[in-house]
């Protein structure tokens, strides 16, 4: 066992100064922005528990859900496979590449959103074999891809770096003049990786949620690549963990109002994609993966199939904000590929007992369970992983899994003395007698190098009397305490909106975001002052949308075909969203309302409603978007940089003409 490997790499993270910095940043920000998000919604330890029946139903019966996922997905003209491994995985991405490819181009270019399941499964590694050039696009990302590192947290993939260190890494790898300005490094990433999306042969992306009654897939990003690779290369590939299931748009709406708060501190991500079907002239396939997630089903970690991959529990856990993901290493040295406290379940649970020993790398102080916004039982599977059932079902059960085998003897030695009263009494006074022996002027006991203590953590010294003889003389009475009068009602201040002022909470959310909105009866007119006043004179312009002769008598000149240079796009919202300052957009309009610098978007103001369940029906069987501000990144030092792969400004003019 390389348990003294882990270790190592455990002590090796703790004394990394940079690292630490690293940590404590990327902690602070995320726990602080999870805790003002879900201020917005009082309700949530109520939507935190609906949201766990809907994961457990989706996970007991779903072997349905897929088969009904499956039918609806090619009705919809996707083609659909079923991987049963990770090999089963690349192959079929091999054979995709394959039929579309000419076998005259020895180089097949593949634009990369983040995938976790692609992590898992090694895509990466196992595609460059084959002379097929991947390019990671999410910030992130592209930064531990250049380093040739894997990612360190599930939602922020170069939480470990400073800012110090990307400067170099960007003048070494991409050849720019040494700089430290993350609003320069990131401009820089978009240069670089926009010539990517628009000659990519294959984009492959993950999948957030399949939802089982439409056949359509959820994408949530925030810096706009999830949407690039996904609509511009003519092949889009889709991994997706089976588990990934949700029944219907309503649940899919719940899952929503989780997932970004849990993940970012976000009420919604800035590109929330429901892909229904095909591009025009595209071919869209989903791999659905098991690998193992069948016998997770089927064993005492069960219920960590229930995980949406918030990273949340990462962030709460006393142990990962210590470490880092590049600390959870298998006994072969392995980075595992999921880290933290879901990460010490599921890792050896998909993956085997080569990562058992993660389970060790946790306090058990239930930090994880309270932060999960699914209300998983961490500290459970985490003793349970201890306890060897992570390979049960497989008839492998072994007690004490990544533990050494004098730590064994000892937690045996303590069971057998815990679990019988009088033994425990009398070896309790045994070990105070143990105090006398230490010097005077010591508070601590160290135990021998072995057993574990000492070389991080010391035993406190035992009492000179057992709690036992304490309170035999004492004069306390055990009184019970009615729990209502142990809970303090904090009543939380939320502004409440009513309909009328809805027009009014949308401004005030997407202000908040970074975004621009005016009221208008005129919005072609106050368009046209807007783009006057900036010298814009070429627009993309999605048809029947602005007055098209006043356009010209101001000689703005416009296009309605797909023009990437363009800096201004104009787009129809179908709605908007008051309480997150969302709009839901047609996605096949990107040129309008992705690829410019600048987004104007036109909504009518009789089609602004309350929430995401209000509006979620509506994109049944289509392929949109919502989008909510300008894209936006955190990736570099968790400092916030506007404008990533998408618009760096989002303009929506609120037509009231129409008010009824």
């Amino acid at each position: 066992m390389n348990n003294h490997s882990f270790r190592q790499r455990i002590r090796q993270s703790i004394e990394n100064e940079t690292l630490q910095t690293a940590l404590d940043n990327n902690t602070e920000r995320r726990l602080k922005g999870k805790a003002v998000a879900f201020e917005s919604i009082p309700d949530w330890r109520e939507r935190r528990q609906r949201a766990h029946r809907i994961r457990a139903d989706a996970i007991d019966r779903l072997d349905e859900y897929l088969k009904k996922f499956t039918a609806n997905a090619k009705a919809n003209g996707i083609i659909v496979h079923r991987a049963k491994d990770a090999q089963e995985a690349i192959n079929i991405v091999l054979e995709i590449k394959k039929s579309i490819t000419n076998h005259q181009l020895p180089n097949t270019l593949i634009a990369k959103s983040k995938s976790m399941v692609s992590e898992e499964i090694e895509l990466n590694h196992a595609l460059e074999k084959h002379s097929i050039n991947v390019v990671e696009t999410d910030l992130g990302e592209y930064i531990v891809q250049l380093r040739k590192e894997k990612p360190s947290h599930i939602i922020t993939p170069a939480a470990h770096l400073k800012k110090e260190q990307v400067a170099q890494l960007f003048h070494e790898k991409l050849g720019i003049p040494y700089t430290e300005d993350i609003p320069t490094l990131t401009a820089t990433a978009r240069k670089v990786l926009r010539e990517v999306f628009l000659t990519a042969d294959i984009g492959i992306s993950g999948v957030n949620f399949g939802v089982a009654d439409t056949g359509g897939i959820c994408l949530v990003t925030n810096e706009g690549n999830g949407r690039m690779v996904t609509t511009l290369p003519k092949t889009h590939i889709a991994l997706m963990g089976m588990e990934r299931i949700v029944p219907n748009l309503d649940d899919l709406a719940l899952m929503l109002s989780l997932l970004p708060r849990s993940a970012t501190g976000q009420k919604l991500t800035v590109y929330t994609q429901l892909i229904h079907k095909p591009m025009p002239g595209q071919q869209r396939h989903i791999i659905l993966l098991d690998n193992g997630r069948s016998r997770v089903r089927n064993s005492p970690l069960k219920e960590s199939l229930y995980c949406i991959r918030c990273g949340a529990c990462l962030n709460a856990c006393p142990v990962f904000r210590e470490l880092s993901g590049h600390a959870y290493i298998g006994r072969d040295l392995a980075i595992a590929p999921y880290p933290g406290p879901i990460g010490s379940v599921i890792s050896p649970g998909l993956l085997g007992e080569n990562y058992v020993q993660l389970a060790q790398a946790s306090s058990l102080c239930g930090a994880c369970k309270e932060a999960c916004p699914v209300d998983i039982d961490l500290p459970k599977l985490l003793t349970r992983v201890r306890a060897g059932q992570a390979g049960e079902e497989r008839g492998k059960k072994k007690d004490g899994a990544g533990l050494t085998w004098s730590t064994k003897f000892f937690l045996k030695v303590f069971t057998h003395l815990a679990t019988q009263p009088k033994l425990f009494a009398l070896s309790q006074k045994f070990a105070s007698l143990g105090t006398y022996l230490l010097s005077p002027r010591s508070q601590w006991m160290h135990l021998p190098a072995f057993t574990g203590w000492g070389y991080s953590k010391d035993l406190p010294r035992f009492a000179g009397k057992t709690f036992r003889d304490r309170y035999r003389k004492s004069e306390i009475v055990n009184r019970e305490v009615p729990l209502q009068s142990m809970i303090a009602e904090q009543p939380i201040n939320i502004p409440t909106f009513k309909p009328s002022n809805l027009i009014e909470q949308f401004t005030t959310e997407l202000i908040a975001l970074s975004g621009n909105v005016y009221q208008t009866s005129n919005p072609t007119q106050s368009i046209i002052k807007y783009l006057v006043s900036t010298n814009i004179k070429k627009i993309y312009l999605q048809p029947d949308v602005l007055d098209e002769t006043l356009l010209r008598q101001a000689n703005i000149d416009f296009t309605h075909e797909p023009d990437p240079t363009l800096t201004v796009g104009v787009t129809k919202a179908w709605v908007g969203l008051a309480d997150t300052g969302s709009v839901l957009e047609a996605d096949e309009e990107l040129f309008g309302s992705l690829l410019p610098e600048v987004h104007i978007a036109v909504l009518e103001s009789k089609n602004i409603l309350s929430s995401l369940p209000d509006a979620i029906e509506l994109t049944k069987g289509k392929n949109a978007v919502f989008i909510t501000g300008p894209s936006r990144t955190a990736d570099i030092e968790m400092t916030l940089t506007i404008g990533v792969h998408g618009p760096k400004e989002i303009h929506v003019f609120v037509d009231d003409s129409k008010r009824g």
